[in-house]
């Protein structure tokens, strides 16, 4: 697949800080053959959680290079999927495809339960990278795998 026919999804969570994080690193780990992944936030953290770092660490994955980035920040990009963790509408999504993924905000909940959520959107990734492959989008709405 040529980097025009990949597809361009951006992740979204409230800070940018855990979730979205998450799903873009597995994303760029796991589909970079047919993801160009990004991740953003509707009220950016300071800094990718502790937490978030230590659980992706676990997988040899590495946030070192992350940063929680405010969606407006995005600019005048267009992305073919728009995977919202938020639990909010999106207000003007940069993109025409928003799907959602139910997914516990792990910011204040213990590690156990930070490594689940972790597990979860791997899981949520991973079956989003077979479709590409399959050369499906999913559909607008709720998504579960």
């Amino acid at each position: 697949m040529t980097p025009s026919e990949k597809k361009k999804v951006l992740f979204v969570c409230l800070g940018n800080s855990c979730r979205s994080q998450m799903a873009e690193a597995f994303a760029r780990t796991y589909g970079s053959d047919v993801i160009i992944p990004a991740s953003a936030g509707l009220t950016p953290a300071a800094t990718v959680a502790a937490d978030t770092a230590r659980a992706m660490e676990e997988k040899n994955i590495s946030l070192r290079e992350h940063f929680p980035k405010h969606l407006r920040q995005m600019g005048r990009a267009h992305f073919d999927l728009i995977v919202n963790m938020s639990g909010t509408d999106l207000k003007n999504p940069p993109g025409d495809r928003v799907i959602a993924w139910d997914v516990v905000d792990p910011i204040r909940i213990s590690y156990q339960m930070h490594c689940e959520v972790r597990d979860d959107i791997e899981r949520l990734v991973m079956n989003l990278v077979l479709d590409l492959r399959r050369g499906t989008l999913p559909t607008n709405g709720s998504q579960t795998y």
